[in-house]
């Protein structure tokens, strides 16, 4: 099963008979259980919560959330493990993968095998590092409301096979209750209210802890290089692709002064271009 809602059902629909619950029963069973997760949490804790309880409700075996505020800026508000987490890492230094293509399309993307065709070729680079990390197939859920997808549920799972009918519902109704946290989650401040980007904006102050790193490091790098924000976050993208490490290690670098990008043209040598590049070589510690 590939492409945007296209559902090949693994298991019967429960409204065909066979003695499965009807839909709206089952809807009301999912909702007790995702109220059950985030019942007495600070509101700050409800999306985590979330995540961690589509693990009992869905075959997969790991969910994140992240929040997007345009085409290149994206970073993660929680997930279930590690590999969740390293996940959403690596489509946020790559700038690509299949939570970016449902943002983009405001559309659900299912990937039910990335070691084969066609979910392989979709994002190869992403497929290498997801097959690398053990997961087989992902699903991205946009979060929002209408066209307007602010972000991103993602599930992962090790073993390769789509969702059941059956299962993308209850996928979609965690979908609905995560956005509906995120809109609780800010209700009441001015930002929160307010529509169009600066409403994405509001939410993304969420995420922005943990990828505060990466937009200072943005700045410094745009003063290196004089460059505008989405090509100096390019540039610390492909030197973290080129060296295998994540754009937020990269910025940490940056940061600290043990990594200064030096533009070309003041260069001087073919040798520095090569470092600048992720070639190799000491960095300009300058």
């Amino acid at each position: 099963m590939t492409g945007d809602l296209t559902v090949r059902p693994d298991v019967p629909d429960e409204r065909s008979g066979g003695g499965e619950p009807s839909e709206p029963e089952e809807r009301l069973r999912v909702s007790k259980a995702l109220a059950a997760a985030a019942k007495g949490l600070d509101p700050g804790g409800v999306p985590e919560a979330l995540c961690r309880a589509c693990m009992a409700l869905l075959p997969v075996s790991g969910a994140s959330v992240s929040i997007s505020g345009g085409a290149t800026v994206q970073a993660t508000l929680c997930a279930s493990d590690p590999t969740a987490a390293r996940l959403a890492e690596a489509q946020y230094t790559l700038g690509d993968g299949p939570c970016r293509s449902a943002v983009r399309q405001a559309t659900a993307v299912l990937a039910a095998d990335l070691t084969t065709a066609p979910d392989s070729g979709r994002w190869p680079v992403f497929a290498h590092e997801a097959i690398t990390l053990g997961v087989r197939a992902v699903f991205s859920l946009p979060l929002g409301v209408g066209a307007a997808a602010v972000g991103t549920l993602d599930l992962y799972r090790r073993t390769p096979g789509g969702l059941s009918a059956r299962d993308l519902r209850i996928a979609l109704w965690t979908r609905d209750a995560v956005t509906f946290a995120l809109m609780e989650l800010h209700a009441g401040s001015r930002a929160a209210e307010r529509a169009g980007e600066e409403g994405v904006a509001s939410w993304l102050e969420a995420s922005e802890a943990g990828h505060g790193e990466v937009y200072q490091a943005v700045g410094m790098v745009m003063v290196q290089l004089d460059l505008d924000p989405e090509q100096a976050l390019d540039r610390m993208r492909a030197r973290a692709f080129t060296q295998g490490r994540t754009v937020t290690e990269v910025a940490r670098d940056v940061l600290a002064r043990r990594l200064r990008f030096a533009a070309e043209r003041d260069a001087g040598s073919e040798d520095t271009r090569r470092r600048d590049a992720g070639g190799g070589g000491r960095e300009d510690n300058r």
